[in-house]
């Protein structure tokens, strides 16, 4: 640890770094993270990033020296012992930039008056520093542009692109001077097809390709796409799996359409509400609902919220790493996490980024969005005039799980007292602006006495509900109501089947079948209270379309949209309800073939933290082919891995193709990279399976051997821990940063653009790293898997590979991971890596998951430490960055 000051720099050891921070408020950069690897997890100072954040809204910065470096124009530190008094230089030279006018001027001198009365770090300095502006500066929620209403769009037209025009607008994208590339022509052509009219009813025109990495399909699929859009008058949603895909998405849009102005009118990125900030929120927290550091926070929010392009808090242009300053204290309320929107009621309705983001996608030519926002618009979208009927879904190969996660069902504590919350509102003791059924729609209650009795009927039917400490009762023995005496038979229940001798403390289940006595009869009671519940829930619904179609004098344009609003979140809710319903009859009952049901005590290592009944689609590509490609026009699904772990007849099954009457259009091509002479896959043949130890010093050994750019990959977090606690030291000793997913207190995205922004670091993770991950360059070099990546022995897998064949529907799986993981080693034609598989008893059968020609050896530690030496050593410190493909 080294710390600069007036007398110089010096080092000191650990416990002299914690004195003196607690003695004098230092400048740090990321003071969670030093506080975690200094053992003090209390430090604090004038951490550098917040000053960003505050001086700098909506402004990006890898936060490292070297991010930092950039964003000051100061040089990057050569030496560890060059970071302290760098940090000094380059937070004078943010604060010079107050000296004069500075494009996020307006709104800071306020910002900082409050925030030093906040006791903020930087408080004092910036409200002493900053002049007062000669006029009133207009607050942040009257200076949000507002949101205007729109004449519906037209239907689009019916063409058939031409097969030329489509050829002349991809090579109008990719640049006349870019070297043709013979595989994505052909990509372009075979995807022009999904844009074709369809010629039957519920029958789409589908097209899966696999595109290899290489192939620039994402510019392949953009020539047509915006062909037909601009032909045919239409909107195309481009669906991803990740944030780093849709970021990507955003950035070759650019190429469409090059002129800012019109691209923002024409693409719009669109995610799930609870992924952008909440103006009403935002204002609570500003008035007094936040104290402490989360009342820093919000002031920092609100600075960005003035600046920001589309108000996305997880992905967008807010920093990743903002929030983890805090500790994420607080960032989870100022978003509609808990469906809490009252729409048209609120003060901010026609400044709100979620309502401005839905709205402007009802004109915009292409909309990037997620395959869970997809299937959540088509499922109960409230935009029921503007649903697309053009599809673009790449990451393809994730449908399934999507699918899966989306039409699920759980009847769970967590998921029961979030339902009493909406419907009752605050009860004794809680806190916040949360409102229940009776004061969202008072008004409708003084008109409609049957809407007034059936909110009156939903709120008793709702006391009967999991309620505040249902927990701790459950554990203690004392469930109150017929939800809790549920939740507490499931869990003795599951107790009494699943714990064993090698429970580690996380979370138990145990199949729906042969219940007790206990449960058969609690599952009686609660289906009576929800049924209670459920029927109010029915007959406001529609006492609320009455009063719509009676339309009385207070129903404005304003109440008619909350009133429209109420409805749509009433359908979701009373759905919810019935799923509950049809779930709790399965109790007693025989086994649905459509469906998979099991019990479940959610753990964190020994704490519980939720207890429920669980059901799944044994084929949730049946729902999604029903709600999503049925009514659409055309769709193209596309992947590098698409049949990875199988043949086109699973992929088609991976997507929902059976469920369609017209058979889907296929295509492949080859990645254009030399796999067979840049990369190689190497097994360890003498580490031991569990052996953390041994695992630990493997990993040490081959990243110190390829200088770092590594990316271990495991199947348990608690061995990712493990392995980190053991070697971070030792390669920090060595100048390899070592960053860790679910150790290091900064988000996944943040980590990526940190790895990707060092040629030395290296970066442990789970599966959000294994195909979520584009690091092109010398930055990314090995990628080192602990171990073959079976499937977890659940309930539902077991359900599903019984169904699938066995131990054949286990490889399928493990090739498609393995192919997914090796993805992320050559991402460019200039890449050049290793892949180590640390198990000595990998299947040969699975090592056809490889490109074919990669060579592939079973050697100990020692020799494939001093392959990796030799093939990857002789690039380290080069800094060679390969420009990634188009």
């Amino acid at each position: 640890m080294w710390i600069a000051s007036d007398d110089g720099v010096r080092g000191v050891s650990r416990g002299e770094a914690i004195r003196a921070a607690a003695d004098t408020p230092m400048i740090v950069m990321n003071a969670p993270l030093v506080g975690q690897r200094l053992g003090y997890a209390d430090l604090s100072g004038l951490d550098i990033l917040e000053l960003f954040a505050f001086l700098r809204p909506a402004r990006f910065m890898v936060p490292t020296p070297k991010g930092l470096a950039t964003v000051t124009g100061l040089d990057v530190p050569a030496s560890d012992s060059d970071i302290a008094p760098f940090l000094r230089t380059a937070a004078l030279r943010l604060l010079e930039i107050t000296d004069g006018d500075w494009p996020e001027r307006e709104g800071a001198w306020a910002a900082a008056q409050t925030l030093a009365r906040l006791r903020w770090s930087w408080g004092p300095l910036l409200a002493s520093r900053l002049r007062k502006p000669a006029r009133d500066e207009p607050w942040l929620f009257s200076r949000l542009p507002e949101w205007e209403e729109s004449a519906p769009r037209p239907a689009p037209r019916a063409i058939s692109l031409d097969a030329d025009a489509t050829q002349r607008t991809l090579t109008t994208l990719v640049g006349a001077a870019a070297e043709p590339r013979q595989g994505q022509r052909d990509f372009a052509a075979a995807a022009a097809h999904a844009f074709s009219p369809r010629v039957g009813r519920d029958s789409p025109n589908l097209v899966l390709a696999e595109a290899g990495t290489g192939i620039g399909k994402t510019l392949g699929y953009l020539a047509p796409a915006s062909l037909w859009s601009r032909t045919a008058g239409g909107a195309v949603w481009v669906s991803t799996y990740t944030k780093a895909l849709q970021r990507q998405l955003g950035h070759e849009t650019q190429r469409v359409y090059p002129d800012e102005a019109e691209r923002r009118a024409r693409v719009v990125t669109r995610k799930g509400r609870e992924n952008y900030l909440c103006l009403l929120n935002l204002e609570d927290a500003l008035q007094g609902g936040f104290a402490g550091r989360a009342a820093v926070l919000a002031q920092l929010v609100a600075r960005w919220a003035a600046y920001t392009a589309d108000g996305d808090m997880m992905g967008g242009d807010l920093p990743g790493w903002l929030t983890t300053l805090f500790r994420r204290n607080g960032s989870v309320a100022l978003t509609d996490r808990r469906g809490e929107c009252i729409y048209a009621g609120c003060p901010h309705y026609r400044k709100c980024f979620i309502e401005r983001a839905a709205r402007a996608s009802a004109d915009a030519d292409i909309v990037i969005a997620n395959h869970a926002l997809v299937m959540v618009n088509a499922a109960r979208g409230r935009e029921t005039a503007t649903r697309p009927s053009r599809y673009v879904f790449d990451e393809g190969h994730h449908l399934f799980d999507a699918a899966d996660s989306m039409f699920a069902t759980a009847l769970t504590g967590q998921e029961t007292i979030e339902l009493r919350r909406w419907i009752i509102g605050p009860e004794a003791g809680s806190r916040g602006r949360r409102r229940g059924l009776a004061a969202r729609l008072s008004d409708v209650a003084s008109y409609d006495e049957a809407g007034a009795q059936a909110i009156a009927d939903a709120v008793k039917a709702a006391h009967g509900l999991a309620a505040e400490g249902w927990l701790q009762r459950i554990i203690e023995g004392a469930p109150f109501g017929p939800i809790e005496a549920l939740l507490a038979s499931v869990r003795a229940l599951t107790f009494a089947r699943a714990e064993g001798p090698d429970d580690a403390g996380y979370g138990l289940e145990t199949e729906l079948a042969e219940p007790s006595p206990e449960l058969i009869e609690a599952a009686a009671h609660a289906a009576e209270a929800l049924d209670a519940l459920y029927r109010p829930l029915v007959v406001l619904g529609k006492r609320l379309e009455a009063v719509l179609n009676d339309a009385p004098d207070w129903l404005d344009g304003q109440a008619r949209a909350r009133v429209e609003g109420a409805i749509a979140s009433l359908g979701w809710r009373a759905e919810s309800v019935s799923a509950w319903l049809a779930l709790i009859a399965r109790v007693g009952a025989p086994a649905s073939p459509d469906f998979v049901d099991w019990l479940a005590v959610d753990r964190v290592e020994g704490r519980e933290y939720d207890i429920g009944l669980h059901r799944r689609w044994l084929d949730p590509t049946r729902p999604f082919a029903e709600i999503v490609l049925k009514p659409a026009h055309g769709a193209l699904v596309t992947s590098a891995t698409l049949t990875a772990g199988g043949t086109w007849e699973t992929a088609e099954a991976r997507v929902g193709a059976p469920h369609l009457t017209g058979a889907a259009a296929r295509f492949e091509a080859a990645s254009p990279f030399d796999y067979a002479g840049n990369a190689e896959v190497i097994i360890v043949t003498d580490v031991k399976r569990g052996d953390v130890p041994a695992l630990s010093n493997a990993y040490a050994r081959l990243i110190e051997a390829a200088g770092g750019g590594t990316l271990g990959l495991f199947t348990a977090i608690r061995r990712l821990r493990g392995v980190h606690a053991r070697i971070a030291d030792r390669l920090a000793r060595a100048g390899l940063p070592l960053l860790a997913q679910h150790v290091d207190p900064i988000d996944t995205g943040t980590l990526v653009d940190i790895f990707r922004d060092d040629p030395h670091a290296s970066l442990l993770g789970t599966d959000a790293l294994r195909d979520g991950v584009d690091v092109p360059g010398h930055s990314l070099r090995m990628v080192v898997m602990e171990g073959v990546p079976w499937p977890k022995p659940t309930v539902l897998h077991a359900a599903r590979r019984l169904a699938g064949g066995g131990s054949a529907y286990d490889d399928r799986i493990v090739r498609a991971r393995l192919a997914q993981a090796f993805g992320r080693l050559i991402r460019s034609r200039g890449d050049r890596g290793v892949f180590v598989l640390l198990s000595a008893a990998t299947p040969s059968r699975l090592l056809d998951s490889f490109p074919p020609g990669v060579p592939i050896s079973r050697v100990p530690l020692d020799e494939a430490v001093a392959r990796v030496a030799s093939r990857l050593s002789s690039r380290a410190g080069l800094g060679h960055e390969a420009a990634p493909a188009a």
